[in-house]
């Protein structure tokens, strides 16, 4: 059951991202002294236009990038600080990725697709394919697990994509346009295993998305907009039902 606490598992302090464009080119600052925090056990969207810093965001807030500035707090620890091996360990044990595209390896079966992650993290192979077959009748494809992508519908896809998100049970779940490539009824079926992820599994999920009714589903939304949150936009987004 979901159980969100005071205590932000996630927190972004006065985060700045600048690349610099080509040999001595021009400076871009994809975020502007961003301050985000998150608590555990929440479920937070996050809505702007392109180039707003969404992705960047999403980056900083999964080990993937760290900021020219400021600090990244994840369970009070500030992961800018830390070595490239550390933040490979946080990204393969307390994060869990949903892509767009979905990222399947079309050779492999949906079960195989789930296994992978949890070969980096030296799980036995029993219980490999034990966890993945359970992730795979969670999300109600259990009569999938030999089938590959291909033989996969869009929506398919995607719900075995949130089962290897779980693979290695992480603490916070990104999902990026989770719905993206979707029709809306797909779309909607897909909302429906996130919030079942949020709800009964207590998961802190952070999801990226331009669908006002996407963002609904969740807790709490934010709108950022040239690299900061825009505080006189939170009140566009409405909970569904009220």
């Amino acid at each position: 059951m979901s159980k969100k606490t005071s205590k932000p598992i996630i927190e972004l302090r006065n985060v700045w991202k600048i690349y610099q464009m080509g040999d001595g080119g021009v400076k871009v600052n994809a975020l502007r002294g961003l301050d985000l925090a998150v608590k555990k056990g929440e479920f937070l969207s996050i809505m702007g236009p392109s180039g707003s810093g969404k992705s960047t965001a999403m980056n900083m807030i999964g080990a993937l990038d760290i900021p020219t500035k400021g600090k990244i707090l994840l369970e009070g620890q500030d992961i800018a600080l830390l070595t490239e091996s550390d933040l490979a360990q946080i990204r393969g044990r307390k994060i869990g990725f949903i892509f767009q595209q979905f990222n399947l390896i079309p050779t492999l079966s949906a079960v195989e697709n789930i296994m992978l992650p949890m070969i980096f993290q030296n799980i036995p192979r029993h219980e490999r394919v034990e966890r993945a077959s359970n992730l795979l009748r969670m999300v109600d494809l259990g009569d999938r697990i030999y089938h590959r992508p291909t033989e996969l519908s869009g929506g398919e896809q995607q719900r075995v994509a949130i089962a290897r998100a779980l693979s290695n049970n992480p603490d916070v779940v990104l999902a990026d346009e989770p719905t993206g490539n979707l029709d809306s009824k797909t779309g909607e079926t897909v909302m429906d295993f996130l919030k079942k992820l949020h709800k009964k599994e207590g998961k802190t999920i952070i999801m990226v998305t331009h669908d006002v009714n996407i963002a609904r589903r969740a807790d709490r939304t934010e709108y950022l907009l040239d690299g900061r949150i825009i505080k006189t936009k939170k009140n566009i987004i409405k909970k569904r039902g009220r």
